[in-house]
């Protein structure tokens, strides 16, 4: 009858490896524990204390996607286990992978360090400190580094998780057979709840209870459930039977976005804030900003714990108008990879220029009231700083004490049993020091001076005195001032608005006649001045007054932001140039 019984149980496990079942779920060390008690069980159906192992894979931290093959670890020789499930591990069954049994060929791992024990039962329960101190001590890791075949600074630079699954290796049915917890919720779903029938003090209690999420992470919840309930399949497979193991505190670097308006042809700087945890030369920080199909790197960014650091990249912008988008991505050493995103307008400014002038033009309706000076953002001042790292160097002694034998010497007794020797320290000092930040500071500053003069081609004009319909020219000079020249850009826009536009609609773009950080501008030369002259003319219907012109001086570009500056200066008007105008009868002989 036994042999008849286990027949059938081959038929159903055959017919399940034929027809895989997928089970979708949703789902530091990172490990809780409960569980306790056991049931009597059966001949057929039972499990033995410590009978048992941990599945192990690495997962990414940035994405919790699967990062190696999953291994499993046990003091025990298993070599009798006919039915398992492959080396599944909880995250690839929660992204859809099936449940598919697998006969014999079972592998594992014999650790130098033995495992503590794993699932607690009646006589005894789990010491979760212990199990905690076993999965991060750093020989264990290493030798879990060699069984998946990952170099051991890798796997605990920051960009890895470890998750942990307990395995128990049971007698269901009269077969003896491997599972997770997972595996067992699933499988028992599977049966139709045989599982639960035969085992459930193992199955849906002490197995899945033997570890679980104190915080979440990795897409687990922590469980709130009970410690010494049997839990229900959906409940298993959401959160229990998963412990996790992080390395370096993982942190985001946040990248604080902003928006800017940049002018076409242009050197520009684009910044933005990284924070979030500590970054230093052991594990640095990386800005990649993508902007425009190409990549701009800034390498060994660093900061103190809960500090912060500008980062910035200088790059030209290109000759014709168009909306952009920047992608920022901060990523490196013990951080996982954060995007931001910057939009930006290209503009330009040298589109829209006054319209020709005319000796007949007419503008009854204008009021020089109305005529009022924009005040655009001014900024002559930006500050920024660098964290830079220095090693704190902290020499510490580490014995390593070792018995020294020697032979007997001619004075020792014949028979003489003592022990000749001496204990030796072959230690070594260990450099047990840290990192201290210090922040260098850096400045730059704009100034300027705007004059407006009249024509020289103006037959009459007198000083800054002159009548309207002649020309004005402008002269701008800027200097920028930098303590970090690298960082700073040159002045490089200046653009002029006019009162018979109200300071609207139409403008000049001035031309950079002297580059450099001392910078000159000048009117472009005018296509509409006989002489082709770097002028401006007043409209002959100007009333007599002041004539003020308004400039933007801008696109002095710090990784603390923009330099600008509002500037103006006038000439007067009195009468026009038709007073000049003299007309008289031909001199005829």
């Amino acid at each position: 009858m036994k042999y008849i019984k286990q027949k059938i149980l081959l038929f159903v496990l055959l017919l399940a490896m034929a027809m895989p079942v997928s089970v979708y779920a949703a789902g530091e060390g990172n490990i809780d524990n409960g569980g306790g008690g056991m049931g009597a069980g059966t001949g057929t159906n039972f499990w033995s204390s410590h009978d048992e192992g941990v599945r192990v894979t690495v997962i990414r931290a940035s994405d919790g996607s699967v990062a190696s093959a999953s291994i499993d670890l046990t003091n025990k020789h298993p070599t009798d286990i006919r039915v398992h499930f492959g080396k599944v591990s909880k995250t690839s069954y929660r992204n859809g992978a099936g449940l598919s049994a697998r006969m014999g060929g079972y592998t594992f791992y014999n650790p130098a360090q033995s495992l503590p024990q794993i699932i607690s039962t009646s006589r005894g329960g789990a010491n979760l400190a212990a199990i905690k101190q076993y999965f991060t001590d750093e020989q264990v890791i290493r030798a879990i580094a060699g069984y998946v075949g990952m170099d051991f600074q890798t796997l605990t630079n920051g960009e890895y998780k470890l998750l942990l699954e307990p395995i128990a290796y049971v007698t269901f049915e009269g077969v003896r057979t491997a599972f997770t917890a997972t595996e067992a919720a699933k499988y028992n779903q599977l049966r139709g709840g045989l599982l639960r029938k035969k085992m459930p003090s193992l199955s849906h209690k002490n197995l899945p209870l033997a570890m679980f999420l104190e915080t979440s992470d990795l897409g687990y919840p922590a469980w709130s459930g009970s410690k010494t309930e049997k839990a229900n399949d959906e409940d298993i497979i959401r959160a229990l039977g998963l412990g996790i193991v992080r390395f370096n505190e993982v942190v985001t670097p946040e990248v604080i976005e902003a928006d800017y308006e940049y002018r076409v042809d242009t050197d520009v700087i684009t910044a933005v804030t990284v924070s979030g945890g500590q970054s230093d030369p052991d594990n640095s920080v990386t800005v990649t900003f993508s902007i425009l199909g190409r990549s701009y790197k800034v390498e060994n960014v660093y900061y103190p714990e809960d500090g912060q650091q500008l980062v910035w990249v200088k790059w030209h912008t290109p000759s014709t108008e168009q909306h952009i988008t920047i992608i920022v991505t901060a990523s490196g050493g013990s951080a996982s990879v954060s995007r931001g995103t910057i939009t930006a307008n290209i503009v330009d400014l040298d589109d829209n220029p006054p319209p020709n002038p005319v000796a007949d033009d007419r503008n009854d309706s204008y009021r020089k009231e109305n005529a009022v000076m924009p005040v655009n953002p001014e900024k002559t001042q930006a500050a920024w700083s660098v964290w830079k790292a220095k090693w704190k160097e902290k020499w510490v002694w580490h014995s390593d004490w070792n018995w020294e034998s020697e032979d007997h010497s001619a004075s020792c007794e014949a028979g003489c049993t003592q022990s000749h020797g001496y204990w030796q320290d072959d230690g070594e000092y260990v450099d047990e020091g840290w990192w201290e930040f210090e922040e260098k500071h850096y400045s730059a500053s704009l100034t300027a001076d705007m004059h407006l003069v009249t024509d020289e081609k103006a037959p009459t004009a007198d000083g800054m005195v002159t009548k309207s319909g002649y020309g004005v020219n402008v002269s701008l000079s800027a200097r920028a001032l930098s303590s970090q020249t690298s960082a700073t850009t040159a002045p490089q826009t200046a653009v002029s608005y006019f009162p018979e536009f109200y300071y609207e609609t139409y403008w000049r773009l001035l031309e950079r006649t002297r580059n450099g950080y001392s910078a000159v501008f000048e009117f472009k030369n005018n296509e509409y001045s006989t002489y082709y002259r770097r002028t401006h003319f007043t409209p002959v219907w100007m009333p007599d007054g002041e004539y003020r012109v308004y400039t933007y001086l801008l696109d002095c570009w710090t990784p603390d932001g923009m330099l600008s500056v509002n500037l103006s200066n006038a000439v007067q008007i009195s009468g026009s140039l038709w007073d000049d105008w003299h007309i008289a009868p031909q001199n005829v002989r």
